[in-house]
């Protein structure tokens, strides 16, 4: 049997059984993916990319002449300076026309990566600062000298909290354009009106946080090596400003990009351009009907008392269902912190946990 945890995205492309899943989408291969991702939430990145090579191939596999094959197969590996041998040892291999264009495109993907790669360590993009966006636009700026956190009220009836050495500044007619637009330097509190019709956007230096209406927070001092949001309520959609005009073209009144929901923070790493997701150190439950909810459990199912502590607490929790289906828990979980409530659970059943991509995935061999 395949252990596709081991599978990197070259594995994924190659794999009959990913392709099928991938070009012909029936019930049975999407249980089964959809289920294998939620065990390795770790892996979805890399099936995300290994989707997106065999969906540029596309699922017809109309005959294609030998010779036309060899030859952009033969000039593909050339130009990555593959040896002689190599070529013709692929060449005289029998594979199915879609393997050789898999093949094909996986090798012009990995080739392009490559070059992308020097060329931003050789030039990296400009950056997006408040100053440079906001100089010449005549905007309505609001600024905070003061030691103390201000509010500060926008037209549409959504609210600031703008923290000290911190600035906004937005457009004359804010409420009344296709987007809200809100340009920040520094820390602040948003609590959005909800318009579905008006996206409401954060342009934070690097990044862009968009929603359509509910509370967060942004950390953008440009002094920082890093950019920091958090959800309180609802969900936020972040991407990096450089993908602005491909997100809003696409949907302008959908959410896109990274996700993230309460007890959840986003992290983006300056130089690094990259995001990571991460779990508050001290996850809140989510509304005031969990806070008053008894947490007392005796002899209780596994999976009741996961699916209560993650609705609880907007946190998708992992775990095998069938592996642990015989497993009860007999706890006090009331007053306790939800990490501290995950120790107790687990030592309860001596399983482990770990939290990868604001994801708790519970590890257990089973109970008996």
């Amino acid at each position: 049997m395949k252990d596709y945890s081991l599978f990197d995205i070259a594995d994924f492309v190659m794999d009959e059984d990913f392709i099928r899943w991938v070009n012909i989408k029936n019930k049975a291969d999407g249980d089964f993916w959809e289920n294998w991702l939620r065990r390795n939430p770790h892996k979805h990145l890399i099936v995300a990319e290994a989707r997106k090579i065999l969906e540029s191939v596309g699922s017809e596999q109309s005959a294609v002449p030998s010779d036309i094959i060899d030859a952009e197969i033969e000039k593909l590996l050339l130009a990555i300076r593959l040896p002689n041998g190599q070529v013709t040892e692929l060449k005289r291999r029998n594979f199915p026309v879609w393997k050789y264009f898999a093949a094909a495109v996986f090798l012009t993907v990995i080739l392009g990566t490559a070059v992308w790669t020097f060329t931003r360590d050789a030039k990296a993009p400009a950056k997006f600062t408040y100053k440079g966006i906001t100089s010449s636009r005549g905007l309505i700026e609001n600024v905070n000298t003061s030691k103390n956190t201000i509010t500060v009220p926008l037209p549409d009836g959504s609210m600031v909290k703008l923290a000290p050495d911190s600035r906004i500044s937005y457009e004359s007619g804010f409420d009344s354009l296709p987007t809200r637009d809100v340009y920040l330097s520094g820390q602040a509190f948003f609590s959005v009106k909800k318009n579905p019709h008006h996206p409401f956007r954060v342009f934070a230096n690097e990044i862009v946080a968009k929603v359509l209406g509910t509370s967060f927070s942004v950390r953008s001092f440009e002094k920082d090596t890093t950019i920091q949001i958090t959800v309180s309520t609802g969900k936020v959609s972040v991407y990096s400003q450089g993908q602005t005009t491909v997100r809003e073209s696409a949907a302008p009144n959908k959410l896109s990009g990274i996700i993230i929901t309460p007890n959840q923070q986003l992290v983006y790493e300056k130089s690094s351009q990259e995001f990571q997701k991460v779990l508050l150190e001290n996850p809140i439950m989510i509304n005031a009907v969990s806070v008053n909810k008894s947490m007392v459990y005796e002899d209780a199912p596994i999976d009741k008392v996961f699916d209560d502590l993650g609705r609880d607490y907007g946190i998708n929790i992992v775990y095998d269902s069938d592996l642990l289906r015989k497993c009860t828990v007999t706890a006090d979980l009331a007053n306790e912190s939800f990490y501290h409530k995950l120790d107790l659970i687990c030592r309860a059943m001596g399983a482990k946990y770990e939290v990868i991509d604001a994801q708790v995935v519970i590890q257990s061999n089973g109970c008996q």
